[in-house]
């Protein structure tokens, strides 16, 4: 049985309200009865698909004007709103195949173990110059970005997606499309430069890819915002409390950063300036929004990367 989110009484059917996400008895289903979050939003001119058509009305014609009915509801563009978690996977899965196509075109040949990141990054510097941030060329502000969206290998990439899939829409909801993918884009160029910079003070080369920057920044949100939010993970198929998840990561990034006993190949560093910046957003934007109690992996609503290092 679910527990009501507003009143706690346990439910046999209960009902998942689709804008907050919280699951509710049948007295407090509806969202004037539980005090939905998206009810505020009927009275905002930008709406709740936050389509800013009023606004681009009054703009005459102004750039935003354009963007909003572009990506507004009914726009050609209008799926990218509230689903920007899925298009970041999208991208990311695009690059990773980009990255064996342009290796192949640049090379002639395909890695010979399976490692396109080991193999394209060491014979090709065209290949390094797209899809790695490095301690050697920095000022190449485009693999801010691009780095974000290449991965190191298939566990990894999958690795990252699994955290994004099941987190991000959480995380999206409560800030909104604009704001998520600010948070995306920004905690995991941090992240990589965070991990460029330590290398570049200790004297070392190091190359950096990967998505775990920003997927860390949604686990430092979510624990800042909700901290008991329970995570029924797949396997074994217990609850979990996402501050004990995202312990579990601090402690394992704090420990490979100060000992070498994980290996090589790990960009702990990024990791934990990426969850430090969602942290930080977290405390700012807390109280805005309800987050859902509850989150299963592998059903419902609901690797990390030296010398070259996959985050």
């Amino acid at each position: 049985m679910a527990e009501c989110h507003e009143c706690g009484e346990y439910e046999n059917l209960p009902y998942q309200c689709r804008r907050c996400g919280n699951t509710f008895c049948a007295e407090h289903r509806l969202p004037e009865n539980h005090n939905c979050p998206g009810m505020g939003e009927w009275d905002d001119p930008s709406g709740v698909f936050e389509s800013s058509f009023d606004d681009s009305v009054g703009t005459g014609g102004s750039s935003d004007g354009v963007l909003d009915r572009l990506t507004g509801t009914g726009g050609p563009l209008g799926y990218f709103r509230g689903n920007m978690t899925y298009v970041f996977l999208g991208l990311m899965w695009i690059t990773f195949i980009s990255e064996y196509i342009v290796g192949y075109l640049l090379t002639g040949g395909l890695p010979p173990n399976g490692a396109g990141v080991t193999y394209y990054g060491t014979v090709s510097e065209t290949w390094r110059s797209i899809f790695l941030l490095t301690s050697e060329n920095p000022e190449y502000v485009w693999t801010w970005f691009t780095s974000i969206l290449a991965h190191g290998g298939f566990f990894h990439i999958a690795a990252n997606s699994i955290v994004l899939y099941f987190f991000g829409p959480l995380v999206e909801r409560y800030l909104g499309a604009k704001r998520f993918t600010a948070l995306f884009l920004a905690s995991g160029a941090i992240a990589g430069l965070a991990q460029i910079g330590t290398a570049l003070a200790t004297g070392e080369a190091s190359a950096v890819l990967g998505a775990s920057g920003a997927a860390m920044a949604v686990l430092g949100l979510l624990t800042v915002v909700n901290p008991d939010l329970r995570v029924m993970l797949l396997i074994p198929p217990i609850p979990l409390p996402i501050w004990a998840l995202t312990g579990f990561y601090v402690l394992f990034d704090l420990t490979g950063a100060i000992t070498p006993i994980f290996g090589g190949g790990i960009a702990h560093y990024a990791h934990l300036a990426g969850l430090l910046v969602g942290l930080l957003v977290g405390q700012y934007v807390k109280g805005q929004q309800q987050i859902p109690n509850r989150l299963n992996f592998g059903g419902g609503n609901g690797g990390m990367g030296g010398g070259r290092r996959r985050y």
